[in-house]
């Protein structure tokens, strides 16, 4: 690239708006149809649980909690699981093989990694919006509570880039039945969202399903979200953040690389 042409070529921070913010345009057509679920379901746990579960479970503690304040501290963070999930994985694959959104975004100054990172920008854009929904419901039925509660929109936007991450290398695999993608969200994200903290400490499960959980990353994310919640930090929080940040780089890079070699074909 000549040096005069480079110099008219946008900025990184500039391309990846570009994305984003097509992306956002899309999404503000639809927004309330969107935005109805992460507004939702929050509210149906906890009516559940707190009309439900928690008079069963009133005398319970969980690691020292009140039962309704564990499984909301945990409820926070599953918008931002399911959000960045459904929208690099059938969102991707949708505007990669039917829409054929990328083409005409290739077309301009962007490249095939710029997309991509854009695409997990949004997604993380998203977690972070619906992770604030949520934790206003939640707020809304006079849990938690706490000034560090508030930082939980921070925790959505990486949940969101590591979820991303993870479904667009679910995505870089699929390629001709969208259908797949029931493998990923049943057998994968549905086995997390039951044994990964939501909903009872892990230390409950048996040795090898325990071992299990502790390798997911969903189990860092549910603890430092409820250190967060009720401020009982430790050193296993600074595990959990390193294994979180690793476990986005490294699954995020090998899945831009295999992307990428789709979207120049």
């Amino acid at each position: 690239m000549s040096s005069e042409l480079k110099a008219r070529y946008p900025k990184m921070p500039r391309r990846l708006l570009a994305v984003w913010y097509r992306h956002y345009r899309v999404y503000m057509r639809t927004f309330w149809t969107n935005a109805f679920a992460p507004f939702f379901e929050p509210i149906m746990f906890l009516v559940a649980m707190g009309f439900g579960f928690s008079k069963i479970m009133a005398a319970e503690s969980l690691d020292g909690l009140p039962f309704m304040d564990f499984i909301a501290s945990g409820i926070i963070l599953m918008s931002p699981l399911y959000s960045a999930s459904f929208e690099c994985t059938y969102g991707t694959f949708i505007r990669l093989h039917y829409d054929k959104a990328y083409d005409g975004m290739l077309a301009a100054p962007l490249s095939p990694r710029d997309v991509l990172l854009g695409e997990v920008f949004w997604a993380a854009s998203k977690s972070a919006f619906y992770c604030a929904v949520v934790l206003g419901v939640v707020f809304a039925f006079g849990y938690i509570g706490t000034m560090g509660s508030l930082l939980s929109p921070i925790l959505g936007f990486f949940t969101g880039l590591l979820f991303a991450a993870a479904a667009l290398f679910v995505t870089s695999f699929v390629r001709y039945n969208i259908d797949h993608f029931n493998f990923y969200f049943t057998g994968f994200l549905s086995m997390m969202f039951f044994c990964c903290g939501f909903f009872f400490p892990i230390s409950r499960l048996p040795m090898p399903l325990s071992i299990i959980a502790e390798i997911l990353p969903l189990t860092h994310l549910i603890r430092l979200e409820r250190a967060l919640c009720f401020g009982n930090w430790g050193t296993e929080h600074i595990t959990a953040a390193v294994y979180c940040l690793v476990f986005t780089l490294v699954i995020g890079w090998i899945a831009i690389r295999r992307l990428e070699r789709q979207l120049i074909d």
